[in-house]
């Protein structure tokens, strides 16, 4: 892993860095996707000095360690006269860090000061609070998801059902052959760090138990709409639908698991709708189920859950990037797995795991109902030929998302 470069996303921050305006770059995604790898990587690269310092220890650093950092970066720059890079893993556990960070940049701005600054986070919720807060105008984000299908084949060699089952997180993929390793690793190196160090401990969290529970149920529900009413139920805890959807949105800020609304094509009777729970990646659902890759591929339900789920769990942060939602229709009996707009461009979805069965009675009702809607099935291998559908393989879509649907 130390040697792969995610191409796309090293050029993007490379070239930001060396362009104009100087602008802070904000590197965000989950724990353990290489964030830090790569802004080392662009460290190594650089020419200049440069500075790498993190925050992600036992003890949360007080104030003052930023400060005494960007000092030290502005004495490296006083010395050479040469751009320096400064970078901040983490920066997001210091409390009121945006004010800070506000302050010695603009002190740059106005002294002339070439400092090229990155801050890393794996709290979106978190950086994203402190970045609107105090530093409006002054960054650009660059977010970096889990690992994609092409990535993990061209490190890894894996198959399309392994990455299905394993997921995109690079430093479990090593022990892949070992189930018991690779899903402890996921469970308490993933899970377990982000729930208590990101989520737990940053944020206030009335009743943690009740949190973990409803990632459990996530889990266990993958790609499935399940309502408020059915969750509670299912929840040790006392809770509320306020809290649980709260709880929610505090799970997808951390990278875990989300919810989608039903879309109606009216943001107002979309709110409140019953939710589609979505996790946002495979490992999660694989390493809490109890079950090994062999009794997971030989549960045909089970293994359609994963593969709906994987596909909207990559869809999902190709909206985000671009301020789209995905969502789910739902009318009667007639239901199509995901729906999103982009630009003038309504695209419904139906995802299938098996080539038998290709039934595509809801994407035809939902085509009725909106006309312009474009009209995909993705499943294994295409079949017959389906008029105003357009048939996709499950390689071809994860191969590259955005190509196979003409995003």
């Amino acid at each position: 892993m130390q040697e792969y470069v995610r191409k796309p996303l090293f050029s993007n921050l490379w070239n930001n860095l060396h362009g104009l305006p100087n602008l802070i770059q904000v590197i965000n995604g989950p724990r353990q996707v290489g964030k830090t790898t790569l802004a080392l990587q662009v460290m190594e690269k650089w020419r200049g000095p440069k500075l790498y310092e993190t925050a992600d220890t036992p003890d949360i650093p007080p104030l003052a360690w930023i400060q005494k950092h960007w000092l030290a970066a502005r004495e490296l720059f006083d010395s050479t006269q040469k751009e320096t890079l400064l970078i901040f893993d983490e920066i997001q556990k210091i409390p009121r860090w945006s004010n800070m960070v506000k302050k010695l940049f603009d002190e740059d701005r106005h002294a002339g000061n070439k400092i090229r600054l990155i801050l890393l986070g794996s709290s979106a919720l978190l950086m994203q609070r402190g970045l609107t807060e105090s530093l409006a105008g002054r960054f650009e984000i660059h977010r970096h998801p889990h690992w994609s299908f092409s990535e993990c084949r061209q490190l890894f060699s894996l198959s399309l059902n392994e990455y299905l089952c394993f997921g995109g997180y690079p430093g479990a993929l090593p022990m892949r052959k070992n189930w018991d390793r690779w899903s402890r690793y996921i469970r308490d190196s993933l899970i377990e760090t982000v729930l208590s160090k990101d989520v737990l401990l940053m944020m206030p969290v009335t009743k943690p138990a009740l949190l973990r529970q409803i990632f459990s149920l996530a889990v266990s529900h993958p790609a499935e709409i399940l309502s408020y009413q059915k969750m509670l139920g299912q929840l040790q805890e006392a809770g509320n639908t306020t809290t649980i959807a709260s709880y929610l949105k505090l799970l997808s800020n951390a990278f875990l698991a989300t919810s989608l609304e039903r879309w109606s094509g009216s943001r107002i009777k979309q709110r409140g709708s019953i939710p589609k729970l979505l996790v946002l990646d495979n490992a999660f659902i694989s390493a809490m189920s109890g079950r090994n890759v062999r009794q997971i591929k030989k549960d045909p339900v089970f293994w359609g859950r994963l593969v709906e789920n994987a596909v909207g769990a990559k869809l999902y942060p190709i909206l985000q990037m671009e301020g789209k939602s995905l969502s789910y229709w739902r009318d009667r009996q007639e239901e199509v797995d995901y729906v999103f707009e982009t630009g003038d461009k309504l695209y419904a979805i139906e995802v299938k795991s098996t080539a038998k069965n290709q039934g595509v009675g809801s994407l035809l009702a939902f085509a009725r109902k909106y006309p312009k809607a474009r009209l995909f099935l993705i499943s294994p291998a295409k079949l017959q030929s389906m008029k105003k559908i357009r048939q996709i393989t499950l390689i071809e879509f994860f191969e590259d998302p955005k190509k196979s649907l003409l995003i």
